[in-house]
Formats: C-alpha cells, sequence, structure tokens
C-alpha cells in the first residue's frame, strides 16, 4: 500500500527535523568542550646560553658548540601536550649558525614547568655561512655583544582527558642578546631574554 505524497511530504519533514536538530546539537556540545578545553599557547623562555667553541677564522665556515638552557610552561589546566619531531638551532641575522639537532619526544603534564638545555653544534659540525654574516660575527663578538635566535620546530598534540587531537605545527623563535667577548668559553651573561614568541 503506498503512501499519499501528503504522507511523504510529512515524513521528510520529520526526517529534516530530526537531523537538523542532531546538528544543532552536537554544534552546541562540540561549542562546550572547545569552550573548556580551549588550550593556551605554550610559553618558552631562555634562561641561560653556554658558549663552548665559536670558531668563525675559517670563512665561509663556521662551527660553534652552544647549549641553551629553555624553560616551557603549560599554562593550561585542563590540557596536556605532546611534542613530537621537535628541532632546534640557531640563526644569526637569518643564516642558521649551527645545524638542526632532533630533541627526544616529550609529555607535558597540565600546568607544569619543564626545562630543556640541548646542545646544539659540535666541533665536526661546520657549517657554511656568508661572508657578511662572518664579518657580522667577528664584529660583533669584538664589541661584546651578539645577538642570536634561536629556533625551534616541530609538531605538537594537544591532550584533553580520553581526547588527543591531530599534529599542529608549532614554531618557537627566541632572540637574545648575550655579552660575549672573542675568545669567550662558557655560560654567557644574558643581555636580553624575553619570552620567546610562538606560532602554533
Amino acid at each position: 500500500m503506498t503512501k499519499d505524497p501528503t504522507q511523504r511530504r510529512d515524513l521528510g519533514r520529520a526526517m529534516c527535523g530530526c537531523i537538523f536538530i542532531f546538528l544543532v546539537l552536537a554544534g552546541i556540545t562540540v561549542l562546550t568542550v572547545w569552550l573548556v578545553y580551549r588550550p593556551q599557547n605554550p610559553t618558552f623562555t631562555v634562561v641561560g646560553v653556554g658558549v663552548f667553541n665559536l670558531n668563525n677564522t675559517s670563512p665561509p665556515f663556521l662551527s660553534t658548540t652552544m647549549q641553551f638552557s629553555i624553560v616551557t610552561r603549560n599554562p593550561n589546566k585542563r590540557v596536556s601536550i605532546f611534542y613530537d619531531h621537535l628541532s632546534a638551532f640557531v640563526t644569526y641575522h637569518n643564516q642558521m649558525i649551527t645545524p638542526p639537532v632532533t630533541l627526544p619526544p616529550l609529555y607535558q603534564e597540565k600546568h607544569s614547568t619543564v626545562q630543556l638545555a640541548p646542545i646544539l653544534g659540535g666541533r665536526d659540525a661546520v657549517v657554511p655561512v656568508s661572508p657578511e654574516v662572518s664579518y657580522g660575527l667577528g664584529m660583533d663578538e669584538a664589541n661584546g655583544v651578539v645577538g642570536l635566535r634561536l629556533v625551534l620546530l616541530g609538531k605538537l598534540r594537544w591532550k584533553a582527558g580520553a581526547i588527543t587531537t591531530g599534529h599542529y605545527g608549532v614554531y618557537v623563535k627566541c632572540d637574545v642578546l648575550l655579552r660575549l667577548g672573542k675568545g669567550f668559553v662558557g655560560q654567557v651573561p644574558l643581555v636580553t631574554s624575553p619570552v620567546c614568541k610562538v606560532d602554533i
């Protein structure tokens, strides 16, 4: 027995109404979860730098060994962070002066602070640099103040309860001024160490 057109229209309207109500409820649920668990970006701060080698005497090649002490803070009270594929390198005037170093994966609990201390470069890690960079670095060393940028690149995932997100790219840049003179080796005084800029 076939239904008349009026019954078919009523059934179609009821189905559309059910789908619409389901979508509205799903949207409200997603919005509520997002508002409750909306993650804030982590913060990074350079708290110390050690320079153990800075050989700029064979242009266009440069070798250096540095150790950056970085404090990262997760400000989220409900969301923890997985850092995957994180690498670090140092630049001078936007040119890389250490090769990228891969850092071990890191899990950061909610509302916690972690300190990292990667060693970058090494005596065998020779990097080609432009004559301008080599000359500028030598001049800055002679003046006793060198500006460097520490860069961290990688991917992170947010974890809220049983939910873990997909990967998000993370780009951290930390501009620091060091009181670094020619031939100095060891822990370097920081002239400035602002909070790093974090892009996700």
